[in-house]
């Protein structure tokens, strides 16, 4: 039960990362502090996968739900997996 606790932790932290990085968006400031440039090396690089193959719809970018969305994905496959080998 502790794996299931950390991995739940793990990707709640993670969730909580990207609802961060895409409100800090709305004020371009908070980019250039240092919580800022943690976030943005943390999180672009996943959100980039998904920006290649989702346009933005004129000042909205819809990838980071689908980002969301996919994440809450491989969290519950890896729940499943887990649960058949232990």
């Amino acid at each position: 039960m502790a794996l299931y606790t950390i991995i739940n932790f793990v990707f709640q932290v993670y969730y909580y990362m990207i609802i961060a990085y895409v409100l800090m968006s709305w004020v371009p400031q908070m980019r250039d502090t240092g919580i800022g440039q943690l976030l943005e090396r943390l999180v672009d690089p996943y959100l980039s996968i998904f920006r290649r193959f989702i346009p933005s719809l004129g000042f909205i970018d819809i990838s980071p739900i689908v980002a969301l969305i996919a994440l809450y994905f491989a969290e519950n496959g890896l729940y499943s997996l887990l649960g058949r080998l232990l």
